[in-house]
């Protein structure tokens, strides 16, 4: 029987050498959190920003309890990092598995993430920059969020019902997504809006509820969110409701609809 060669491992590097891949600097003190120890602590974290992915957090090696860390058989390969190997952490016979990631022999184009290692986000148990618990993924700190009070008309049209209306929204601007108005809970019709079980969770503005609206006899499903307790620093979301465009029948600003954009949360 032929044996069946592998076939060579691509480096995107020689087709594509302005890939943006970027390696800087972060000045927080990034700490990580398991099973009640922390296994990587470091004031000189590295912060990975690439094309399409959220960034990603790389710690020295001798930032990190490597003596909790066991290598694994598993290996993966990127075609702009080079081959990837793997650990498992065990801290007191609690074990996450491939949860560490390190590439030993990267490509000489990104040669400098030799020695780091860095986690899966949801394989260990906290998170810290600085003092502060952050969730989901690191901050990018070239994204920017501004949340302004506008005196504009706002109004929501959804199954023939005028479910929102105001003059004291607060308009949201954020990196590379449509604008997105939260109205205070006294301008909307609360009256058909029904609380969900959906959660989620953003770096930006912290821990999101969501509102199904019974309109007409159909129940629209998480048709609007709320960050009761925003992080601090985005206060001004406090108990605020916003509406999906994407889910409602029309978002009105001065009486002009806004145009619907097609994102990850269309249906």
């Amino acid at each position: 029987m032929a044996i069946k060669e592998k076939k060579p491992r691509r480096n995107n590097w020689e087709n594509n050498p302005e890939y943006g891949l970027e390696f800087i600097d972060s000045p927080r003190r990034v700490r990580v959190d398991f099973a009640g120890e922390t296994i990587a602590d470091s004031a000189h974290a590295m912060l990975m920003r690439e094309p399409g992915h959220t960034p990603v957090y790389y710690f020295l090696r001798g930032d990190v309890r490597m003596d909790l860390l066991k290598p694994t058989d598993n290996e993966t390969h990127c075609s702009w990092k080079g081959l990837c190997s793997y650990f498992s952490i065990n801290v007191g016979g609690k074990v996450s598995e491939n949860a560490v990631w390190s590439y030993e022999d990267p490509y000489p184009q990104f040669s400098n993430i030799k020695d780091y290692v860095s986690f899966y986000w949801d394989r260990v148990d906290h998170w810290y920059e600085e003092d502060e618990e952050i969730f989901v993924h690191p901050r990018d700190p070239y994204k920017r969020l501004d949340v302004c009070l506008s005196h504009r008309e706002v109004c929501v049209l959804l199954g023939g019902e005028e479910v929102a209306r105001t003059r004291n929204a607060r308009f949201a601007f954020e990196s590379n997504h449509q604008v997105r108005y939260y109205f205070p809970k006294e301008d909307v019709r609360l009256d058909l809006m029904e609380s969900s079980d959906t959660k989620s969770s953003c770096p930006y503005k912290g821990d999101a509820v969501y509102f199904s609206a019974l309109v007409g006899g159909t129940l629209i499903d998480d048709v609007a969110w709320s960050y009761p307790e925003p992080i601090s620093e985005c206060p001004q979301l406090k108990g605020l409701i916003c509406f999906f465009n994407e889910r409602v029948d029309d978002i009105r600003v001065d009486g002009e609809s806004i145009p619907k954009v097609e994102t990850k949360w269309s249906r």
